[in-house]
């Protein structure tokens, strides 16, 4: 079979970079308006190009959400794969994948507003995804390592379910961003503080840890 000549290539990056390029817009429309408020319209605008090229790329706008939310997801699911803890001692290693998460979520605001804004949808859009469905087993294998290392050490409790050490972490997590406003206004306190990122870092870290050794 003869290689791919370098125009075609070209086109396919061509093709990649308008693609990105939507589902960089996208994101940020969808995150600032949610599904129902997002137009297909300004999307095209803002990434100068056409509703109809959309169309072609994506479908329609409910694939182009759902592209959204995938892409998110496995931004996050990609890190957690590659991080390396196996030389850590798990009491480490599970404060290393909660820091992981606190880093993330705080450096992707859009990700946060967007799986609120699933979750409002009852998480329709995400049932309908041939590609978030199996992303739930690989997000708890590396979990489920760290906490079968501290049982075998005689380190943690034996009674754990990754699924809710998972929990535990993301809820902190989201909480911190989705929450931000509401708990400003009523406690009178900037869960985002720079002064305080350290203290919240650490925070969660420990409270596993507790946990888990208790």
């Amino acid at each position: 079979m003869a290689a791919p000549s370098s125009s075609d290539a070209e086109r396919q990056r061509d093709k990649d970079r308008t693609r990105a390029d939507i589902l960089d817009v996208a994101t940020r429309e969808f995150a600032d308006k949610g599904y129902t408020g997002a137009r297909v319209d300004e999307i095209a605008e803002r990434t100068s190009t056409t509703k109809r090229m959309i169309y072609y790329y994506f479908g329609g706008k409910e694939q182009l959400y759902i592209a959204v939310l995938e892409r998110a997801y496995l931004a996050i699911r990609a890190l957690e794969a590659e991080l390396d803890v196996e030389h850590l001692a798990p009491e480490d290693a599970i404060r290393r994948l909660a820091e992981l998460t606190f880093d993330h979520h705080e450096a992707h605001p859009d990700f946060i507003r967007l799986v609120s804004i699933e979750n409002i949808h009852r998480a329709e859009h995400i049932a309908r995804s041939e590609v978030l469905g199996g992303l739930a087993n690989p997000a708890l294998d590396g979990l489920a390592q760290i906490l079968e290392r501290g049982r075998a050490a005689g380190r943690f409790r034996t009674d754990v379910d990754p699924l809710d050490v998972h929990m535990v972490i993301s809820s902190f997590c989201v909480f911190r961003l989705a929450n931000r406003h509401t708990f400003a206004a009523i406690f009178g306190r900037d869960m985002l503080d720079p002064n305080r990122r350290e203290h919240y870092r650490s925070m969660l870290g420990d409270m596993l840890v507790d946990y888990l050794t208790s």
